[in-house]
């Protein structure tokens, strides 16, 4: 504890003595850390709105309902087989397969365009399967596998090919970008935090060599520095997530007043980017001072 309070007030009193320096780290952290929280919610956000329209994506099986389409309409143990069939699917998610009657067709369609439907004579519309993949890469997989068994009674299976394949690619480039983009702001965060300290450093570099000619140990030496950068870091961590905070309450509601809210989508929880700024900083800090300390040691 002795030696613990010594270095405490040892980086306590460097502080002190070079605010400018010090107040330049914590500056350099707050901007790295602002910047990566900045993008860990704009992309947390996309990759749930990519997830959430993938689970939209769905295969339609319509069954067969008499000429002229098919020869006669499709049995009760026709339709039992299917359903069998799409159980025994392991990309199906459990509970994802529906049944509509030709009923429940008709009532979903009035509902969708009730003006197509006023005059009608007689239902034209066929009964059919709806089936949910566990994931949305499934759903053409599934889709092609309904049309290679042949079932009896299914006259058509459709699954938007086009619309799955951009909102796939989509969901896929929106991955890969925010994951780049998180990577590349990390790295030039650190990268302008550490020559910021290395500059701090390089200031005392005459007081590291004096603490080393009259005998102190690498980690003596070290332990105010690191402590300094960490103390550095907390503060500019902190300040980040100060001003995120005011921006979610303040900012961000007046963007979004316009757009329609959806509880699945959603970006990381404020908490957690909280806990994972003050974590990359803290360590960006230490570790910055550290490994930058380490030339100016050689006496």
């Amino acid at each position: 504890m002795t030696r613990f309070r010594l270095i405490l007030a040892e980086a306590l009193r460097s502080i002190g003595a070079n605010l400018s320096t010090t107040f330049a780290s914590a500056v350099s952290v707050l901007i790295g850390m602002l910047l990566i929280g900045v993008f860990i919610g704009i992309g947390t956000w996309l990759v749930s709105w990519s997830d959430d329209k993938k689970r939209e994506l769905a295969v339609h099986v319509f069954l067969c309902d008499g000429p002229p389409e098919c020869a006669a309409p499709v049995t009760q143990k026709q339709i039992n087989q299917v359903r069998v069939f799409l159980q025994s699917d392991d990309r199906v998610k459990e509970g994802g397969i529906s049944f509509i009657t030709k009923e429940q067709a008709l009532a979903i369609q009035r509902k969708r365009t009730p003006e197509l439907t006023e005059n009608l004579v007689r239902n034209p519309l066929p009964p059919s399967f709806d089936i949910v993949p566990r994931r949305g890469e499934d759903t053409e997989a599934i889709a092609l596998s309904i049309r290679s068994a042949e079932l009896p009674g299914v006259h058509v299976v459709r699954y938007g090919q086009e619309v799955s394949k951009r909102i796939l690619q989509v969901a896929r480039v929106i991955q890969i970008v925010s994951l780049v983009a998180v990577i590349v702001l990390l790295a030039a965060s650190t990268i302008l935090i550490a020559n910021t300290i290395r500059l701090s450093i390089f200031a005392r570099r005459r007081e590291i060599e004096v603490m080393k000619l009259v005998g102190a140990t690498n980690w003596f030496v070290r332990g105010p520095f690191m402590l300094e950068g960490l103390l550095t870091g907390l503060v500019g961590s902190l300040a980040a997530v100060v001003l995120l905070f005011l921006a979610r309450e303040i900012a961000v509601p007046q963007l979004l007043s316009n757009m329609r809210e959806d509880p699945d989508v959603h970006a990381l929880a404020f908490g957690w980017t909280a806990m994972l700024l003050v974590g990359v900083g803290l360590t960006i800090g230490a570790l910055g001072s550290g490994l930058t300390l380490r030339r100016f040691l050689r006496v």
